[in-house]
């Protein structure tokens, strides 16, 4: 019952960083292009990553440690924090207003971003992790 709780508390953090967050950027950036939803779903992609890396089974996480870490982060921060919903209706309204090059461009920038922030992400926490001491 206590990993539903990691979870929910995760989730919560995650939802309230993404609400904050994507506010500051609409506020500093404006609403044309959805920039604050690229950022979550690029830095909750590279986060991820990371985690994924320090969690993996030759990780340096013991199994109790690892399995906080998935529940609380993973799928409660991580979960929360990134909006591929939010990311989905948003690329279907400009689809709507036909606006196919910003449309195009948040899939396109979106799903390459994403990618190499996982991968950069992993890559540093697998560095971490193959380091020696604690």
């Amino acid at each position: 019952m206590l990993m539903y709780l990691w979870v929910a508390i995760g989730g919560a953090l995650g939802s309230v960083g993404r609400f904050w967050i994507n506010g500051m950027v609409s506020r500093s950036f404006g609403e044309t292009f959805p920039w604050g939803t690229m950022l979550i779903n690029v830095s909750g992609s590279f986060v991820i990553g990371i985690i994924a890396a320090l969690a993996m089974p030759e990780g340096r996480l013991d199994s109790t440690s690892r399995a906080f870490v998935t529940q609380f982060f993973m799928i409660g921060i991580c979960g929360g924090y990134t909006t591929f919903s939010s990311f989905s209706l948003q690329t279907l309204n400009l689809i709507r207003d036909r606006e196919w090059l910003y449309a195009g461009g948040n899939v396109i920038l979106s799903v390459i971003l994403c990618l190499l922030a996982v991968w950069l992400g992993y890559w540093l926490g697998a560095m971490f992790s193959s380091m020696k001491g604690n």
